[in-house]
């Protein structure tokens, strides 16, 4: 594949970064291998690109993974024909990757639910909707195909209800308001999302539920479903989640990653048209922290 310079003086693999599918890192080290040319001969990361010259690159190969059902205890809420609700534990990863091979919720949905959609391949079979792995709370998971459609479909459209609690750093000085800030990969750090001109629309409505002095316990309604969305936009506005590693102070409360429940779901049954919704409560590290900051 071929892109074209137009922006000059910028270093070769920060360019390629920039102007392709590749992180910076894979870009060093295509660049190091000789599979990322400029003008058809081999450069430096180094390298300053100049207008008008022509990088062509090689996508990586995917590695193939062999995924298996895993019997591994998961909390399914509901379930029938069509969906199914799980309450994904902290620490879980949704779908296996090259980094989480076994061990995910995919590995646990292929042992405990036997039909599972196939829209989205081997990869993900059954995923409508992702939370990170340090998130806890609920995910809707779809067991063919046409019950995938039509959910993805009402996500799509903003019909579907999630709602999250969180604890958040600082005292919000409103009860409640609205965050409309675009989320994009960071300029930055490419592993990060960041609220930047070039990014896609992104809302998020807050209400504050408690709050203890030095942090505020919020609900918080997903309007979109940019990825890291909620932590992006609390960090955006100086709240952060509390535990949250990437986008929080490293001084913060004691914990396995961001204090962050998907507490409740909600959406329209694909066969019956019945709206349906459930709730589930935090995890118990969640509910301790709230009691010791109540006192």
């Amino acid at each position: 594949m071929e892109v074209i310079v137009k922006e000059a003086g910028v270093r070769l693999d920060k360019a390629v970064a920039e102007l392709t599918e590749l992180s910076r890192s894979q870009a060093n080290e295509a660049i190091k291998a000789g599979t990322i040319l400029v003008n058809n001969q081999k450069q430096k990361a180094r390298y300053a690109v100049k207008l008008g010259d022509v990088i062509s690159y090689e996508l990586p190969k995917e590695e193939v993974l062999d995924y298996q059902p895993e019997s591994i205890p998961i909390e399914i809420v509901y379930e029938d024909s069509d969906v199914a609700v799980v309450n994904k534990p902290q620490g879980m990863v949704v779908h296996p990757s090259a980094g989480h091979t076994s061990g995910t919720l995919v590995n646990a949905l292929l042992y405990h639910v036997k039909d599972l959609s196939t829209i989205n391949g081997v990869v993900r079979p059954g995923i409508v909707h992702r939370i990170d792995k340090d998130t806890s709370g609920l995910l809707m998971i779809a067991k063919n195909d046409k019950a995938h459609q039509a959910l993805a479909q009402e996500l799509k459209e903003k019909k579907s209800l999630r709602q999250y609690v969180a604890i958040v750093h600082g005292n919000l000085p409103n009860d409640r308001g609205v965050i409309e800030a675009p989320i994009g990969r960071s300029d930055k750090d490419r592993k990060k999302q960041a609220v930047t001109a070039k990014g896609k629309p992104a809302l998020t409505r807050f209400q504050v539920l408690e709050r203890f002095g030095d942090f505020t316990l919020v609900e918080l309604t997903l309007e979109t479903g940019r990825t890291h969305q909620i932590r992006v936009h609390m960090a955006y506005i100086g709240h952060p989640i509390a535990g949250d590693p990437v986008y929080g102070p490293r001084k913060t409360l004691a914990g396995h990653g961001q204090f962050l429940h998907a507490k409740t779901l909600g959406f329209t049954h694909p066969t019956t048209g019945e709206l349906m919704t459930f709730s589930v409560e935090a995890p118990a590290i969640f509910q301790e922290t709230l009691e010791k900051l109540r006192k």
